[in-house]
């Protein structure tokens, strides 16, 4: 069965049916290709970082990114107030901890988050996940370079902290805690493209508001991204990664159906 088989387009036409509102906490260089992105696959954005209106605003929303990129010390308030509200509304929260192993600040924010917070998705490559839960992994600045039991680490992560875990990489990772899930689409054009793996977060984020276990909706955003991405680096106008983007934006906006049609 081809791994994107597993998607379930319920979840796509119910995003773009209802057009969540979500609530961005994410670092500065994706802002606008994050929330262009989102608004073609169906969901609606919102960028709010004041502690001031975080958990007001995130109380209002239907789902919350926190995404620590470029965090700083003043936003991390910001962050857990949003966290706490979408956590006493019911709304899923997804942590992608942007290179957390990188330095002990963004590694003392993320164990406050998930102290604080209760994440329904945690979003990263593996030697991001790796570190949250103690297990060897070899990194460099925000990327992972290092190999190893990429399944070991979406388990432990998904029981340790009673969450999706979501490993991305040349073959995805969706984890319960029981089931493995995998995925197969996508090309190594995003690693070219700064933010996509933002932007994924945000895509998790919307399928996330849809009526649908955790993992089904993790597995479907991350297979609909990488189809996408096939889609668009099909197209003959398509040289590198600076044309590859609008097609890639479009294609976000497409049926599942047509991307695999037209490939």
């Amino acid at each position: 069965m081809r791994k994107e088989d597993r998607m379930k387009l319920s979840i796509i036409n119910e995003v773009r049916e209802k057009k969540p509102l979500i609530h961005h906490l994410t670092n500065n260089v994706v802002i606008n290709f994050t929330a262009n992105g989102l608004l073609s696959f169906g969901g609606s954005p919102i960028m709010a970082k004041a502690p001031e209106d975080a958990g007001t605003i995130a109380s209002v929303a239907d789902g919350v990114l926190l995404n620590i990129g470029t965090i700083k010390q003043e936003e991390v308030t910001a962050m857990i107030e949003a966290g706490r509200a979408a956590n006493k509304k019911g709304s899923p929260v997804v942590l992608d901890p942007v290179g957390v192993g990188a330095s002990s600040f963004r590694s003392s924010i993320v164990k406050q988050i998930l102290k604080e917070v209760h994440v329904t998705a945690i979003k990263g490559n593996a030697g991001e996940l790796a570190y949250l839960v103690n297990i060897p992994w070899d990194r460099k600045g925000v990327e992972s370079i290092g190999s190893g039991n990429a399944e070991e680490v979406a388990l432990k992560v998904a029981n340790t902290f009673n969450t999706t875990a979501i490993i991305t990489g040349e073959t995805d990772i969706v984890c319960n805690g029981e089931e493995l899930l995998y995925n197969k689409t996508g090309h190594s054009i995003l690693t070219k493209v700064t933010g996509a793996g933002c932007l994924l977060g945000s895509i998790v984020t919307t399928c996330l508001t849809t009526e649908e276990r955790p993992e089904v909706q993790a597995l479907t955003a991350v297979s609909f991204y990488g189809l996408a991405a096939e889609y668009a680096y099909s197209k003959k106008e398509v040289k590198g990664p600076g044309t590859f983007l609008p097609h890639f934006i479009d294609a976000l906006g497409y049926d599942i159906e047509e991307l695999r049609r037209e490939r």
